[in-house]
């Protein structure tokens, strides 16, 4: 076994970390008080990354992408969480894995202009009788002779106001979910109103709706019936990469705050983390968040070997989404008054992080997953060796 980081992964961690300190961290506010940041701000600290070879990391270099492991993604995906989730989607992208399996003309229509960033995708699963449950979808689609007509409607569809296309869940039959790649702007493709959030300010979460909306044969991706199957493996790396890798950064950089402000705020002639009480909840934080690092290291570490972490990642996305909300938490008592107020960021932290035990799966439905698997597998699933 071996923990340490290679040359280049520091590098790479280096190269994250000096483009958000530079580039991003300097609009979060501006994005935190308006609620959106300009196109062409957004389209420059998108050309910037590309240059950098920051943009769709996850896709293969024979597309253009950066080819990276899904361990070495996760080591930029964790820097990603030092910043908000609308920057990291105008300058990192959000090509989503079910892309891969395009085929002949879906290459030049779909998959290759979304890795090189000309196009932006965002994945409609979610609908209002189907949360949690992704097969409880009723969206369909009716084969024709030409093609395919959709109908239905999908919400809480995360950066649909900037996406040219979606890839949609849809039922082709009875016990059936297929994917579709359904452009904007087609008759009968109609965008509601955008849910405003709690936290994650900027990120647009829209309602779709299709209405007899007509699609080619190219529209599916992958083979009929597959939807389902797409859905699920994309997801799963959602909740690794920008769930599990993201709470991490997110709680490092929450935490680094505490300790700076612990060390210089004074109260009763002392600095307040002489106290043990605070000492107690910066050690917490620490002991958790690398524990949970872990955890995320060893799932992407699993599908790189090719094995199997659903049960894994399930794992993570508890624990890393409630790690966070623990060390926002202690941050807002640490910081006192002042974390409750808009004057530093403690407060939007602390809005932003609630989410994480909510999307891409609730902790408790997950936990209903590993509880299930423990049954099923026994000692398998938590002993170092059987």
């Amino acid at each position: 076994m071996d923990f340490a980081l290679n040359d280049e992964q520091k590098m790479m961690i280096d190269t994250v970390r000096r483009f958000i300190a530079e580039e991003l961290r300097p609009l979060e506010d501006r994005l935190e008080n308006d609620g959106h940041i300009d196109r062409d701000t957004a389209t420059t600290i998108h050309e910037k990354a590309k240059a950098l070879g920051l943009y769709a990391l996850n896709m293969p270099a024979e597309f253009g992408g950066g080819g990276l492991s899904n361990l070495d993604r996760i080591l930029c995906e964790e820097q990603f969480g030092h910043t908000s989730d609308y920057l990291i989607r105008r300058a990192f992208g959000n090509v989503y894995e079910p892309l891969l399996h395009c085929r002949g003309e879906q290459f030049a229509r779909w998959l290759e202009p979304s890795v090189a960033g000309k196009r932006t995708c965002a994945i409609a699963i979610t609908e209002p009788g189907a949360g949690s449950d992704a097969a409880g979808i009723r969206t369909h689609a009716k084969k024709t002779d030409t093609g395919w007509v959709l109908n239905g409607g999908k919400h809480f569809i995360s950066d649909g106001e900037w996406s040219d296309f979606f890839l949609v869940s849809a039922r082709t039959g009875e016990k059936e979910i297929s994917m579709f790649m359904v452009d904007k702007g087609l008759a009968g493709f109609t965008v509601g109103k955008d849910q405003q959030m709690m936290g994650i300010r900027g990120t647009p979460h829209l309602e779709l709706f299709f209405d007899n909306v007509q699609l080619d044969d190219a529209a599916l991706l992958g083979e009929r019936g597959q939807g389902f199957k797409l859905a699920m493996s994309a997801l799963n790396v959602v909740r690794l990469a920008q769930v599990g890798a993201r709470a991490i950064g997110k709680a490092s950089h929450v935490l680094e705050l505490m300790t700076a402000y612990a060390n210089d705020r004074q109260q009763f002639g002392q600095r307040i983390g002489d106290f043990q009480m605070v000492q107690q909840m910066l050690a917490d934080s620490v002991i958790e968040i690398n524990a949970a690092r872990w955890m995320v290291y060893h799932a992407a570490w699993m599908l790189d070997q090719g094995f199997d972490a659903r049960e894994q990642i399930a794992m993570v996305k508890v624990h890393a989404a409630e790690t966070l909300g623990r060390v926002v938490d202690r941050a807002v008592q640490v910081f006192g008054g002042m974390g409750f107020c808009k004057e530093l960021p403690i407060e939007r932290y602390y809005r932003d992080a609630r989410i994480y035990r909510i999307f891409d799966g609730t902790s408790e439905i997950h936990r209903g997953v590993i509880a299930k698997s423990a049954m099923k597998k026994g000692a398998s699933l938590f002993e170092l060796h059987r």
